[in-house]
């Protein structure tokens, strides 16, 4: 089915891939779609482009970056054969069914919400993450938002300037008890966002979350946003999530790019999603084993957390000291960070599990 959607990259394309030097090449290790798909069977996470030329320019500096991944684990798709959303959901529905992870690349913005979309058939609620610089509940997301889908779960908005957004959209999402990550905080400490993500089914990544200076070939570029090395940091967080089934890079502009600089941060983007991507512990909880337990009393309150800490990966849980439906029973684990855990043990509640006894565990 995948073959009456996507359009396969052009012969052109594929042999400047396959001409590449060194061996080591990215696109001259990738399985391509060079005239039908390629067998999928070993394949993690595959590219997929809305939007040819935008798709094409990040594609070619994506290829040109070094390849140490296992063999036949990714695959280039090529491009939907048109850049819509009444096509792009089957594919990604298709490809989350087969347990691979789409890589989308989309000059839209708008698109976005296409990718939450292709999670509808699937029972499961699910939490979205999304990295920009500005938030409106009746913007680009308000069919997942305004009003709350019943599939959605939670939603985190990362990177977020206040500068650049209403009031009531930052009141939006604080009523709602949703994820908001600001800038600075989130690039003062790194590390403090990664639990963020880490609890996140699918990624949007709109490339306006760069300084111009990093991205200039977006909409309405700024001079504040991350760097490129934060953003690839941001990402390999991601790709390390065993909980991400989904990634999706939004908003570049092309013909806005004679120096392929922004061709080049996002290409660096997906590079660091697929390290984190093949170096994962699988150390989600789905149950208990391979963590450690930490019983924090809370003497003042006679009350207490329990927090998890995986072997594997030093990665730290929160459990949420509520009985939980079936349904939100994957949602009953919260990653956190240590600096989580030194905060219960000098008895002050964590906020992140504030907010999470605030959302919907009945």
């Amino acid at each position: 089915m995948l073959q009456n959607w996507l359009k396969p990259l052009s012969a052109a394309f594929c042999k400047h891939a396959v001409d590449l030097h060194p061996d080591w090449a990215f696109g001259k290790n990738l399985m391509l779609n060079r005239t039908e798909i390629p067998n999928l069977k070993k394949v993690r996470a595959a590219i997929i482009g809305v939007g040819e030329k935008e798709a094409n320019a990040i594609r070619e500096q994506l290829y040109s970056c070094a390849y140490p991944f296992p063999k036949d684990s990714i695959a280039d798709l090529g491009n939907l054969r048109k850049a819509e959303s009444a096509l792009l959901i089957p594919v990604l529905y298709e490809l989350l069914s087969g347990k691979v992870l789409p890589i989308i690349i989309a000059g839209k913005n708008e698109l976005a919400t296409s990718q939450f979309m292709a999670y509808q058939e699937a029972k499961a609620l699910v939490n979205m993450a999304v990295i920009d610089e500005q938030f409106a509940p009746n913007g680009m997301y308000a069919p997942i938002l305004n009003p709350r889908h019943s599939q959605l779960f939670h939603f985190s908005q990362i990177g977020l300037q206040v500068h650049q957004t209403a009031p009531p959209a930052i009141d939006y999402l604080v009523k709602n008890h949703f994820d908001l990550v600001r800038l600075g905080k989130s690039r003062a400490n790194l590390e403090e966002t990664e639990p963020v993500l880490r609890d996140a089914d699918l990624l949007a990544f709109h490339l306006n979350a760069l300084k111009q200076c990093e991205a200039p070939a977006v909409n309405n570029p700024t001079p504040s946003g991350y760097f490129t090395e934060e953003a690839c940091q941001l990402c390999r967080y991601a790709g390390m999530s065993d909980k991400l089934t989904s990634f999706g890079l939004y908003g570049y502009l092309a013909d806005a790019d004679p120096n392929h600089l922004t061709a080049q941060s996002a290409a660096q983007m997906i590079w660091y999603l697929l390290e984190g991507l093949f170096n994962r512990k699988g150390d989600y909880p789905v149950s208990t084993s391979g963590l450690t337990e930490y019983v924090v009393e809370f003497r003042k309150l006679n009350y207490q957390i329990t927090f998890w800490k995986s072997i594997k990966s030093g990665r730290w849980w929160m459990q949420v000291p509520v009985a939980t439906t079936r349904k939100h029973e994957r949602h009953r684990l919260i990653p956190c960070s240590y600096q989580d855990y030194q905060s219960a043990c000098r008895e002050e509640l964590p906020e992140r599990l504030m907010q999470a006894l605030e959302r919907r565990y009945a």
